[in-house]
């Protein structure tokens, strides 16, 4: 594929030139927005600026009404700007929107009120006296409401309830507080990029209808590569929607290099396959063998150390195993950051075996690929260079809105030889520019949603340096909680040691458990104690932390920080939070 070169397009280190916490910029910015979008540009300001009341408490009792518009003035400007031009939502409907022929005033109030919910929403994210949850049971959400859906049309009215109503009941994924995936966070120019990908409404088919969508993966994917450490960032690549269908390309790609004749011929013309991954390994290696039809029978476990970190020998004595069954060792998955311990595999290690044994090496680095933007953390990702396909969710350490998840892949053109199908509708072989722009045939799908955009915009606000600064905050604050539970009365950790990544696995005992022996009994009344605790939060909506067993280990709190809004404070607030949700227990 030729380059599309550098400049505009390219990543570099940025002057800072834009700091919104410069005031002239934000006054500037200000000007901007208030004269674009009137009254939004006016209300967002006095947010910004404290001229506007406060932000409510985190009662959960706030009307959802729609304050309704007064009628409009009749002068011809457009659009109008007139202090009473005002529109009365309850007598207009989705149709007296654009394309309607006098829709484009109607169109611009619809939007600029939605525009006022959100950015409400927005603020009411990052302020720590709203709760993260207004929890309800599934039952009272839909005997409150009337979610079905009708022969007849609602008014525009109605409609910008429902999305009032959404965003109430809506968990504030970008609270401060909100610990419960590995995905949180609300960052201002990923949420502005979502919403331009959205306005533009395009496929990633073709280079003629995503024309710099497309130049802004290639350039984006080709960066990726550099940082993994292949030359040059040769290669190949796609966004897909999340890790596990990532991680499902990767099977199909190396199974398609060790038997191309399976795209025609399928499974029964080929050996028995078997994968291999850790115990600790996400789900989604199974759930691919199943979809591929490999079966998850031919998904081996490979056992972990006590951190949750591959064993190498245990790796090789299997893939020996299979081999004297006559079976084909076709692919080892292994894991930088593990869902659960946030574990990093030995991936030298690993690299090693799969040269020995020809077998395609892939790093799951779904969690665990943003610590690469880190000079103080990449290390523990030594050996990623040397893998064969690599998956990497920038939405979940790097904080990009959902969804955006990369496959990358160390041999270019592999990926089109395994999935295209040339259809000729969309693939023509005339066209008047380079093909190679023409990335849809590489893809399972064929609509494919711009997942791009948002992370290029951050990279282009942020520099390398500051989703470095991100990444090596979030660490620092696990090492921080690590340090006060570890020797805290009323904690145990669930292993030793300082963690790898921002998972922080520990168990809260209450007192009454403190003084037991450590027998059945007592596990069997602590496997009760974090889903308690973690049920009493959401009734609060004071914070959101996640639990589970993992092997013979009864339900333990895993916490994961990957939010650059979170702070020493709410780290402390947690702690206490526990403390007092569950010390009755």
């Amino acid at each position: 594929m030729a380059s599309p070169g550098s400049g505009f397009w390219s990543f570099g280190s940025e002057d800072g030139s834009g700091d919104p916490e410069n005031p002239g910029t934000a006054r500037a910015w200000c000007q901007v927005a208030q004269k674009f979008t009137g009254g939004i540009g006016n209300k967002l300001c006095a947010l910004l600026y404290g001229d506007a009341e406060k932000t409510g408490g985190s009662s959960g009792s706030e009307s959802p009404g729609v304050a309704p518009r007064k009628a409009a003035c009749s002068c011809d400007q457009k659009p109008c700007s007139c202090p009473g031009a005002e529109v009365n939502y309850a007598l207009l409907h989705s149709t007296d929107l654009l394309p309607a022929g006098d829709g484009e005033r109607a169109t611009l109030a619809f939007l600029q009120d939605v525009m006022e919910i959100l950015l409400q929403y927005v603020v009411k994210s990052f302020d720590r006296s709203t709760k993260v949850i207004d929890f309800h049971y599934p039952n009272e959400l839909l005997q409150e409401y009337n979610w079905e859906l009708a022969d007849q049309p609602q008014n525009l009215e109605e409609i910008l309830m429902h999305c009032q109503t959404t965003l109430k009941y809506a968990i504030k994924t970008g609270h401060p507080r909100y610990f419960n995936q590995l995905s949180t966070g609300l960052d201002m120019v990923g949420l502005a990029a979502d919403w331009l990908t959205s306005t533009a409404n395009t496929n990633m088919f073709t280079y003629e209808i995503a024309p710099v969508f497309v130049l802004l993966e290639y350039v984006t994917l080709k960066k990726m590569r550099e940082i993994i450490g292949w030359p040059g960032g040769s290669g190949d690549g796609i966004f897909s929607p999340g890790g596990a269908i990532s991680n499902m390309y990767a099977m199909l790609i190396a199974r398609f290099k060790m038997f191309p004749e399976v795209k025609e011929k399928g499974m029964a013309a080929i050996p028995r396959l078997i994968a291999f991954t850790s115990e600790h390994s996400h789900f989604s290696l199974k759930k691919g063998a199943a979809a591929l039809g490999i079966g998850t029978d031919s998904v081996i476990l490979i056992k972990c150390d006590e951190r949750g970190r591959m064993i190498p020998s245990d790796l090789e004595r299997r893939i020996m195993e299979a081999k004297q069954k006559g079976y084909v060792p076709f692919l080892v998955s292994a894991t930088a950051g593990t869902t659960v311990y946030g574990a990093f595999d030995p991936l030298l290690a690993v690299a090693d075996l799969c040269k020995k044994y020809k077998i395609w090496m892939h790093v799951d680095a779904a969690w665990g690929g943003g610590l690469l933007m880190s000079q103080k953390h990449k290390w523990k990702l030594n050996g990623v260079e040397r893998a064969n396909s690599v998956t990497w969710n920038p939405h979940k350490m790097m904080g990009v809105p959902l969804q955006c998840s990369a496959l990358l892949v160390r041999e270019e053109g592999l990926m089109q030889s395994c999935n295209q199908m040339h259809a000729s509708y969309l693939f023509q072989q005339d066209k008047h520019y380079d093909l190679s722009y023409d990335t849809g045939d590489k893809a399972l799908q064929c609509g494919r949603h711009v997942d791009v955009f948002k992370l290029w915009l951050m990279w282009r606000a942020k520099g390398t340096i500051g989703f470095e600064a991100h990444i090596d905050k979030c660490l620092e604050l696990a090492e921080y909680l690590y340090n006060i539970i570890k020797n805290r009365e009323g904690y145990e950790m669930v292993f030793d040691g300082k963690p790898q990544h921002t998972n922080v696995c520990f168990w809260y005992v209450p007192p009454s458990l403190r003084n037991l022996e450590d027998n059945e009994e007592r596990m069997s009344r602590l496997s009760k104690v974090a889903p308690v605790i973690k049920a009493r939060m959401m009734e609060f909506g004071t914070t959101m932390v996640s639990y589970q067993p993992l092997g013979d280990k009864v339900n333990f709190f895993r916490m994961v920080i990957s939010n650059p809004a979170a702070t020493h404070q709410d780290i402390d607030f947690l702690i206490e939070e526990i403390e007092r949700l569950g010390q009755d227990l």
